[in-house]
């Protein structure tokens, strides 16, 4: 591995991975392909050194050809990734997320480049609450939303593109992630952020819904062990046995956010579900962990929030910006 496109590496688990990379093997040169949607912030990359920026989409397929002659490994993260929006705006996650894909997917064959897929546990669907099911590489498919619908296209199209064109490539299927450079739309950004301007937390439905949470410093060296040691053809499903319900982490942090948010009072306020929400997810990372030897090291969740909150308090500059045009399109949501 000599030179490295990272496809969305301005946005949140993607630029965490390029400064992993970049901390963890300064040799390598990567290269950055980004839309700079919302999403996406070309901030996530102060700092980063042998690192080239290029502004376009992974749609361009002249664009994209030009870059996979330049590299030798591409790590796919780009994706239309939240939930509320593909139920309102379907038709730009399968633009991206599997038209996007097939054109990255032709061009890595075209220049036999090592392919790495990046991939969610929502395209299994979900389990009972009172279930103690985890989902392994061999769970089926079962996805709720568009989101979901659009990744598991994905996952299927890089299988095929294994067997039929023999392209070098993995997959790995991870769980919810948390940490800095995340975007505020998503649950525990928006809950940190909205405690920060005296805003109230908003937990969905009844908040009992459980999530498997990885701190994406995990994520990344999930990532890069799977580059290194991986088995082409294969999938891994990254996690960290941490599977909590929104509730519970809504309470955490009530307790941690005090010292940050001065005389306001923290608040709770329920608002309705997203449609076809699921309510349990749960991943069994035993085969990363067995064949690879990889394991999770943020295995304290209460730390690792704690660690998150303060990042947010301490970076109000990165995100304050775009907290009106997010809280806008949530009351749009009703949520």
């Amino acid at each position: 591995m000599h030179t490295l496109l990272v496809t969305g590496g301005a946005g949140f688990i993607g630029s965490n991975f390029v400064r992993y990379v970049s901390a963890h093997a300064p040799h390598i040169r990567m290269i950055v392909l980004d839309a700079l949607t919302y999403a996406g912030n070309i901030a996530n990359l102060d700092g980063v050194k042998n690192v080239e920026f290029v502004h376009g989409s992974i749609t361009d397929e002249k664009l994209v050809d030009s870059l996979m002659s330049r590299v030798d490994t591409v790590v796919h993260f780009a994706a239309e990734s939240h939930n509320d929006r593909a139920i309102t705006q379907p038709r730009i996650f399968f633009e991206t997320n599997v038209m996007g894909t097939l054109i990255l997917l032709q061009a890595a064959v075209k220049y036999d480049v090592r392919f790495h897929h990046i991939s969610t546990d929502e395209v299994f669907g979900d389990t009972a609450l009172d279930s103690t099911e985890k989902f392994t590489e061999s769970s089926s498919y079962k996805p709720s939303s568009p989101y979901a619908a659009s990744k598991a296209a994905s996952d299927h199209m890089v299988r095929a593109w294994v067997r039929t064109y023999g392209l070098r490539a993995t997959i790995s299927n991870c769980s919810n992630n948390y940490g800095p450079f995340q975007h505020i739309e998503k649950f525990i950004p928006r809950a940190i952020t909205n405690a920060l301007c005296g805003l109230p937390i908003k937990l969905y439905g009844d908040g009992l819904a459980v999530r498997d949470w990885i701190h994406v410093e995990d994520q990344c060296s999930a990532i890069w062990e799977i580059l290194q040691n991986g088995h082409i053809g294969q999938t891994y499903l990254v996690g960290a046995n941490c599977t909590i319900n929104n509730a519970h982490v809504v309470n955490m942090l009530e307790e941690i956010l005090p010292q940050y948010c001065g005389e306001q009072k923290i608040t709770v306020e329920h608002v309705r579900d997203r449609l076809g929400a699921d309510r349990r997810y749960a991943l069994d990372p035993h085969k990363i962990v067995e064949e690879l030897g990889w394991k999770a090291k943020h295995t304290d969740f209460r730390k690792g929030l704690s660690q998150t909150v303060e990042w947010y308090a301490n970076h109000q500059d990165w995100w304050e910006a775009y907290k009106p045009d997010v809280e806008r399109s949530y009351a749009n949501l009703g949520q």
